[in-house]
């Protein structure tokens, strides 16, 4: 029962946050955070603590804990949704992700 409803306050928790997201870059985020919400979780206390200790703002918080977390944010991606990331960046179609995350 509170499983649900915990994803249910996730989902419209992260909403509020993503206001001026397009819709289809909320899906994907939204499904990698169902994926592995243990991992976004992590991330985002870490990000916590940085803005708290070093008064950074939201994204310069992300800018500094984010990377470390690359590889594993790349695995909880669908195979979909990395070309879709591809296509976002303008990269070309042929790229796939490298088990340790990095693009080829």
């Amino acid at each position: 029962m509170f499983g649900n409803l915990k994803k249910m306050a996730v989902k419209k928790m992260l909403k509020s946050q993503m206001k001026g997201v397009p819709e289809d870059q909320q899906a994907m985020i939204m499904e990698m955070v169902e994926t592995n919400p243990e991992l976004f979780q992590k991330i985002a206390k870490e990000m916590q603590a940085e803005m708290k200790s070093n008064g950074n703002n939201q994204m310069a918080a992300a800018m500094k804990v984010l990377p470390k977390y690359q590889a594993e944010i790349a695995k909880s991606m669908s195979p979909e949704m990395q070309q879709k990331m591809l296509q976002m960046q303008g990269a070309p179609t042929a790229g796939k992700f490298n088990p340790d995350g990095s693009i080829r």
